[in-house]
């Protein structure tokens, strides 16, 4: 799960020509595979930074996310927190990614990690998919793409949950929030990863 620092400029739509970095040990133990370098940050203007795994560990931690739950995370990259989901938790996922090479590798990720049979990658733009299936949505968005979502995402069954890496929802207050160390952050000054979680509620 991806995230662009800079998010006054980008447009959603553009991600669909971009490609994002991914560390080459990112879910070693589970067979995840390493991407193409992504392209400088001059090409592309923005640079994009992979989610470390103690944090998406820490996303489906404050999700509570078990064997019941459906998963579906918003700009997926390389797939790995609905593998952690499947592999770690029992969970069944969806990865909606818009870069087609990222949507090849995850779907190679969770074959290596033996949960094909429990996740989904599909190429999508997220503002398109049917998110009527999840308990848990995750999401390491940009702030203007997460209030867009907002409204859809109050609307979903009562008890899902939603967790989103960095960002907020405006005045929508979370439910918790969780501030987990990320000593090797590249962008910000403050090494650390704030996790919101928040509750759908009748």
């Amino acid at each position: 799960m991806t995230v662009c620092p800079h998010a006054s400029t980008l447009r959603w739509s553009t991600r669909r020509s971009l490609l994002h970095a991914t560390a080459a040990a990112g879910l070693a133990g589970a067979g995840v595979v390493a991407l193409p370098p992504a392209r400088a940050a001059s090409e592309v203007d923005v640079p994009f930074i992979v989610t470390p795994d103690h944090v998406t560990l820490a996303m489906l931690e404050l999700a509570g996310v078990g064997p019941r739950d459906m998963v579906i995370d918003l700009g997926s990259g390389d797939g790995r927190i609905v593998i952690t989901a499947a592999r770690r938790f029992g969970a069944r996922g969806l990865g909606v990614e818009i870069v087609p090479d990222l949507v090849r590798v995850s779907r190679e990720n969770a074959r290596r990690a033996g949960v094909a049979d429990r996740v989904e990658f599909r190429q999508q733009d997220l503002f398109e998919t049917d998110l009527s299936a999840a308990t848990v949505i995750t999401m390491y968005l940009l702030p203007e793409v997460n209030l867009r979502l907002r409204p859809r995402l109050q609307k979903l069954a009562p008890g899902t949950r939603i967790v989103s890496h960095d960002w907020n929802m405006g005045d929508w207050e979370p439910d918790r929030i969780v501030v987990v160390p990320a000593p090797d952050k590249p962008v910000g000054r403050e090494k650390i990863s704030r996790l919101y979680l928040w509750v759908v509620r009748p």
